[in-house]
């Protein structure tokens, strides 16, 4: 009776970022297999290079996207009789951040200006917003009501409605500083995921439609 072939389970997740130019199937994918030594040199096998420039665009490219099925291939090539059991993703991205060089002066200068657009941006909506449903006047009525003489201007309901604002913002944003109120993630950490998420399904839809894809034929 024969025995039964090795099988190798692959798991890669849809966009995947590695330090060097020559990619290694181990710095992409996690596996696991029952023949060690198969694992062991799998880990090793080359299976993409970065080129420093970009024929067309004399530019470094930095991004490539895979199908599975061509990993699948690559490992075949050493291994044909290698049951392959693929549990992450079908089509997923590799970009590459080697020689990146960091300007932390002018990511500080970035990160300077952008908190400066947000804060007077958010200034400008909110004070839009007062004014289009007429806040003041609706706490000037308010208070007339209540206490039953004129509003000067300052009260109690101004003073309230002015910390509380604040207190309501961080607490919807689930950050005081750099603490989190909650462990659960953020509003922008969520919108940031689905952002991320859009961006990489653009990017295997571009190149899958102009066959810059690694696949198979």
């Amino acid at each position: 009776m024969a025995a039964a072939p090795d099988t190798l389970y692959l798991k890669i997740d849809r966009n995947v970022v590695v330090q060097d130019v020559q990619v290694h199937l181990q710095d992409i994918a996690s596996m696991e297999c029952t023949n060690t030594a198969v694992l062991r040199q799998l880990k090793q096998k080359k299976i993409f290079t970065f080129q420093e420039k970009d024929s067309q665009k004399q530019k470094k490219q930095r991004i490539q996207v895979f199908s599975i099925l061509s990993i699948i291939q690559q490992i075949h090539e050493d291994y044909p009789d290698l049951e392959v059991q693929n549990i992450g993703e079908s089509d997923f991205i590799v970009e590459c951040n080697a020689d990146v060089q960091e300007h932390k002066a002018l990511d500080i200068v970035k990160t300077a200006a952008l908190c400066i657009v947000i804060f007077f941006g958010a200034a400008f909506t909110i004070m839009t917003f007062n004014n289009d449903v007429a806040v003041a006047d609706v706490f000037k009525q308010l208070y007339s009501q209540v206490i039953g003489r004129e509003s000067d201007g300052v009260t109690e309901l101004e003073i309230c409605y002015a910390i509380g604002m604040p207190i309501g913002i961080m607490i919807f944003y689930n950050h005081i500083g750099k603490k989190k109120v909650t462990h659960d993630p953020t509003p922008i950490q969520v919108e940031m995921r689905k952002y991320e998420q859009d961006v990489d399904d653009t990017f295997i839809e571009n190149a899958s439609r102009e066959g810059k894809s690694m696949d198979v034929d």
